[in-house]
């Protein structure tokens, strides 16, 4: 039977080189997991079934899994065996490269951790409560980098008291060069 569903994501997790977990986000449609230890289970099952392995894809709990190993980081996006296994990777291939960008090519756990929240606003583009949303990592990329800390185009009154004031030293500095 063919998958018309927009849900093809059943997890997205990120695991430590020891199995440990970084990010767990579950999209329980049909609750397969739905206690915090039925998915650390599933989570120490799994990464001890890919973590000497060389492949992309697995079969695991009667779940698609496709992983992707950096440093000492694995990525993780489960689906459904009825699932399609391409988008699936593209799912992977886009959070990935995206989070490798943001974190400037540097995708190891302490990195990872320092940036959960890029990490985590990635995630969120790219996957809502299963349905893909996005597989284009620029675009991503583009949704989820931080703003420019330059104040000078906010008004003065919607400035935090710290942006107000480096906007008022920088102009009294420019008057003051000026004349």
């Amino acid at each position: 039977m063919v998958n018309l569903s927009l849900y093809t994501t059943t997890a997205v997790i990120l695991l430590d080189s020891e199995g440990n977990r970084i990010l767990g986000k579950y999209y329980d449609s049909k609750n397969l997991y739905p206690t915090n230890k039925e998915q650390k289970v599933f989570e120490k099952g799994l990464f001890e079934k890919t973590r000497r392995a060389n492949g992309e894809i697995i079969l695991y709990d009667n779940q698609v899994v496709l992983y992707r190993n950096s440093i000492d980081v694995f990525f993780y996006v489960v689906g459904s065996v009825e699932e399609n296994e391409l988008v699936l990777n593209s799912i992977l291939n886009a959070f990935y490269d995206s989070v490798s960008s943001l974190l400037r090519h540097q995708v190891e756990k302490r990195t990872l951790v320092d940036n959960l929240d890029l990490v985590v606003l990635a995630l969120d583009e790219t996957i809502d409560d299963g349905i893909v949303l996005e597989t284009d990592s620029s675009v991503i990329v583009s949704r989820v980098s931080r703003p420019r800390t330059d104040t000078t185009d906010i008004p003065i009154t919607e400035q935090t008291l710290i942006q107000a004031y480096h906007t008022a030293r920088e102009r009294v500095t420019e008057r003051l060069l000026r004349g």
